[in-house]
């Protein structure tokens, strides 16, 4: 089956063009963006390009069977449920929505049109994850007993709409590998905001703090913590993961391109209190394996040899968020063309963007404990 996409917004965006422009169940790449040259400049680099000159003309387009949104925030709620009205398929990119109503708002479109919404987060993809995912299904990590995400980063200079944004509404990076690993839904979060901000940064969204911090209770009774922060808060960017097991965890490198350190459990050695471990520093491997051909090279950034594939297909100079990409591109197609729901479907969404929202309104009541919604 091959499917018609259309992608819009194409600053960050743009990086998934080309991808789905060599995906071998791809017939064409729609392409829009407010910034005109950046349509012409694209679709004069891709072989399956058809160039819009409004989103409108996009959702009226009956050739068009999916739409991916790489739009501010702000959009994000009223265009996906615009595209599944439409009757076409979604994948936005992060966060889903920033209110709970306009999570019940997309769930609804959802429901009516019978189309696929997929969020495109990134951490769920990346060599780190993938390579957890494995240790986990394999048995090596044990019981896990306790999760931890991270999220570093300072926003000053970006796109207006960034300013002041309250961290947990765009926490989903922090959160999402925590879900996915959980087997579980969130059903509760407490947080804390910290830190104060210049009283400019308060103005768009009334949010005091740079900082907010929150533990997350699971159905299934696990327990995780998630930092966030935006603004005026100084440490190297990451978007860590930790993962603490009964017989092995996994921690994410100081920085977020350092390498990951793996500590496992050693037998007891008797009379010596307490039982030892081993810690290391690993490299990961690239988990390319379970993509078509044409979309491998994506996963590594400029360094890819075709005439020598298995050796250039090792992390090297690596691809947009950690190799994720094509993975995320790949997915969300397959859902299409198989009809199977997407991996990060409609209720996984649902729950890693509703844990940070739902974060958010604790933080401003002074860390009350908040149940979470269920779709």
């Amino acid at each position: 089956m091959q499917i018609n996409i259309a992608l819009v917004g194409l600053g960050f965006g743009g990086s998934f063009a080309a991808i789905y422009d060599q995906h071998p169940s791809v017939s064409q790449v729609g392409l829009f963006d407010i910034n005109s040259e950046l349509v012409t400049s694209f679709a004069g680099k891709l072989a399956k390009a058809k160039a819009y000159s409004s989103f409108e003309e996009v959702l009226a387009d009956p050739d068009v069977d999916a739409v991916h949104l790489v739009t501010p925030i702000p959009l994000h709620a009223e265009q996906t449920v615009q595209v599944l009205q439409a009757g076409k398929h979604c994948a936005c990119t992060v966060p889903m929505a920033t209110s709970l109503e306009d999570i019940e708002r997309i769930a609804t479109a959802v429901r009516v049109s019978g189309k696929k919404y997929m969020m495109m987060e990134t951490t769920l993809y990346t060599y780190q994850y993938l390579y957890v995912s494995d240790l986990k299904r394999k048995g090596e990590l044990g019981r896990i007993q306790f999760l931890r995400g991270s999220h570093y980063q300072d926003m000053s200079g970006w796109p207006d709409y960034w300013a002041g944004l309250p961290p947990m509404h765009y926490g989903t990076h922090a959160i999402a590998p925590l879900v996915a690993l959980a087997d579980s839904r969130i059903c509760r979060v407490v947080c804390f905001g910290s830190g104060t901000m210049e009283p400019k940064l308060m103005e768009r969204y009334g949010n005091p703090y740079p900082v907010e911090s929150a533990l997350f209770e699971f159905e299934n009774g696990l327990k995780a913590e998630a930092t966030r922060t935006l603004f005026e808060t100084v440490r190297a960017y990451q978007e860590g993961m930790f993962v603490y097991g009964s017989e092995m965890s996994f921690e994410w490198g100081h920085g977020d391109d350092d390498d990951p350190y793996v500590t496992k459990q050693l037998p007891a050695e008797e009379g010596r209190r307490g039982r030892r471990t081993a810690c290391e520093a690993i490299s990961l491997p690239n988990p390319y394996h379970s993509l078509p051909p044409e979309l491998q090279h994506f996963t590594v950034g400029r360094n890819y040899d075709p005439q020598n594939p298995q050796e250039s297909l090792k992390i090297g100079a690596g691809a947009g968020h950690h190799g994720s990409h094509p993975h995320l591109v790949h997915n969300f197609v397959k859902s299409i063309t198989e009809d199977i729901p997407p991996p990060i479907d409609l209720a996984l969404s649902a729950n890693i963007t509703a844990a940070g929202i739902c974060a958010h309104l604790s933080a401003m009541q002074g860390g009350v404990s908040i149940d979470l919604p269920t779709w």
